[in-house]
């Protein structure tokens, strides 16, 4: 990917956190990226094409990492739930504008096409990571779970986290909006809590 169409994205991606997607126009995204308006409509066409287009950017990169996951042969069945769990606690952490596009705004677009899309990366996650639970469970190491609801768990509690940052800033102290003490807190915390969490729920042990 150019790095001017990259910085394009990114520009959009902070203004379609803050302003969501209908309150964001094409120009703005020119304005914030410091480019033409030609140049938005020479690599992306639209501003639905320009989101698709962020949206494949960021989630491509996580549907590779949980392929390779799944299929690595060398990793015991907990120590890939393990890194699950770095992946998406870092992913959104990090890209946290993009989760709040895609937890706040894009449930509210008119556009079935985008929300098609994005429930289509999401199953094909989520099939990824069925397989892995379904081979922890072939070598008797992970006990029989619902997997999609397991996987829900996972995400609902990253979201709650990342969607009461108010309510945590609050428990833990820390000024408002000093986002880096936030994440140096929650980020261990979070990991933590849903490794064991998850070596609870599915461990064989557990469920005889």
């Amino acid at each position: 990917m150019s790095d001017k169409r990259l910085h394009i994205l990114e520009a959009a991606e902070v203004l379609f956190a803050e302003k969501g997607f209908d309150g964001t126009s094409v120009r703005d995204i020119a304005a914030h990226a410091n480019v033409n308006l030609a140049m938005i409509s020479y690599y992306f066409g639209s501003k639905e094409k320009l989101l698709a287009s962020l949206i494949e950017h960021r989630a491509g990169y996580t549907r590779d990492i949980i392929e390779e996951l799944a299929k690595n042969e060398n990793l015991a069945p907990f120590e890939k739930i393990d890194r699950l769990v770095d992946l998406y606690v870092d992913k959104i952490f990090i890209h946290s504008k993009f989760h709040c596009i895609v937890t706040t705004h894009l449930p509210t677009m008119q556009s079935g096409e985008i929300k098609d899309m994005m429930a289509d990366i999401k199953f094909r996650n989520l099939e990824q990571i069925k397989k892995i639970l379904a081979d922890g469970q072939k070598k008797k190491v992970f006990g029989k779970v619902d997997m999609e609801l397991t996987v829900a768990s996972i995400m609902g509690t990253i979201t709650q986290v990342t969607s009461s940052k108010a309510f945590y800033y609050k428990v833990f102290n820390i000024e408002k909006n000093n986002h880096e003490l936030y994440n140096r807190k929650m980020i261990p915390k979070l990991k933590t809590h849903l490794k064991q969490l998850l070596h609870a729920h599915l461990n064989i042990n557990n469920h005889e």
